[in-house]
């Protein structure tokens, strides 16, 4: 329940392409994932399993309400940590490594890519202020399309060898309804999340409520991004051949074994038709407004522990310093 994490987005772009990416993952799940057999053997293993769906859980649903281009990816960050924490704690660390290095690459490509836009957007990370942007920068949002794709994990792209592989192996193991509702509803509103913000960006029409500062394509940073788009294609595959001497016997129902590509196809309906809404059924979501604002402000984590204990004394300092 890193709340601090979606507020640290007044960093630039680059840090974050590098933090989101591979330094936060790597120094938190990482040093677990070496750690894993003093983690296993100790009694903290299902309590901070069902802590770490719910994490996913939560963050999923938060950046469905975000409107943040920086703070949807930073939430769908804290949703893959969640994955991949708990899938460590069920005793697959070889599968939380494999998720950490296909997630490391689309991530920072996502970012890169969305760096891009905002300095094209003159500064601007609302993305009801942008729109039509494929127009403009067709290669960079092919990128963004494409790493999103495989942040959802559509079929054989990168982030599908990785998150399927976890998914199957969460059915596999001897686990309850909750811990399977929490990893199928995530993966769902993964496809959510990534289908709104592609309605916003690239959908939408031109708009123009913001500058926007839209010259040709920076072909400089297009050569790192093809390469990291490449990567982001081929690297499951790749990886799933080099990790994995022999492959897990995974023995499930059709239904099962095709409960993923359901699960993304309902949440991509769905972020569809909520991208569609008319002013009618947006003025419905007035009758549940608390539980909208409970939702969006990430349970209100925040203002438990980031603001609320920042802010007394922030206070105080400024009331000394007036």
């Amino acid at each position: 329940f890193s709340s601090w994490l979606p507020a640290a987005m007044a960093a630039p772009t680059p840090v974050s392409a590098l933090v989101h990416s591979s330094t936060l993952v790597t120094a938190g799940v990482y040093l677990l994932i070496r750690f894993n057999l003093l983690i296993i053997e100790s009694l903290f293993v299902k309590w901070l399993l069902l802590l770490c769906s719910l994490t996913m859980f939560m963050a999923g649903i938060s950046a469905n309400y975000e409107f943040d281009l920086k703070k949807i990816i930073a939430l769908s960050t804290l949703s893959q940590l969640g994955l991949m924490m708990s899938i460590l704690m069920m005793g697959f660390p070889d599968l939380a490594f494999f998720h950490l290095l296909t997630h490391a690459m689309f991530k920072a490509l996502l970012f890169m890519c969305a760096g891009m836009i905002i300095h094209m957007m003159n500064d601007n990370q609302d993305i009801r202020l942008m729109g039509g942007i494929g127009l403009f920068i067709p290669l960079t949002s092919l990128c963004m399309n494409i790493s999103n794709l495989a942040l959802c994990g559509l079929p054989f792209l990168a982030g599908f060898y990785s998150k399927d592989l976890i998914l199957e192996m969460m059915v596999m193991s001897n686990l309850n309804m909750l811990i399977f509702f929490l990893y199928y509803f995530s993966t769902g509103l993964t496809m959510f999340y990534t289908i709104r913000l592609m309605m916003y960006l690239m959908v939408n029409e031109f708009n123009l409520l913001s500058i926007y500062n839209l010259y040709e394509e920076d072909y400089i940073m297009l050569k790192s991004m093809f390469l990291l788009m490449m990567m982001s294609v081929i690297v499951g595959s790749l990886l799933s051949w080099l990790i994995f001497s022999y492959p897990y016997m995974i023995y499930l129902s059709l239904n099962m074994k095709f409960m993923v590509n359901y699960v993304s196809l309902m949440g991509g309906l769905m972020g569809y038709l909520v991208s569609n809404m008319s002013i009618y059924s947006i003025n419905k979501f007035l009758k549940s407004y608390n539980l909208s604002l409970f939702l969006s402000m990430m349970w209100f984590m925040p203002s438990l522990s980031t603001y609320g204990l920042n802010y007394y004394f922030l206070n105080f300092s400024q009331k000394m310093m007036k």
